[in-house]
């Protein structure tokens, strides 16, 4: 659970709403780290160009990214 209240989708702007969107369609709800980075739109963009960088660069499989976040995830204490 986070500490900090979740942006309000409806006032989001169109970016953050498509990848919030997206999220939902992907895993049954907007994962929570990005509702809270949605509170300010310069941090949740510059979080998805680091995403959209390493998916980009081709460097790291998909398959190990999922499990390299689990393992960060498992490390921060976070039910993943």
């Amino acid at each position: 659970m986070a500490r900090v209240t979740n942006a309000n989708i409806e006032t989001s702007d169109k970016y953050i709403a498509n990848v919030l969107d997206a999220q939902a369609k992907d895993w049954g709800a907007p994962l929570l780290n990005h509702l809270v980075y949605a509170r300010r739109p310069s941090i949740f963009k510059a979080a998805r160009g680091m995403w959209t960088g390493i998916d980009a660069s081709g460097l790291i499989d998909p398959s190990l990214r999922a499990l390299l976040n689990r393992r960060v995830a498992f490390l921060n204490g976070c039910e993943f």
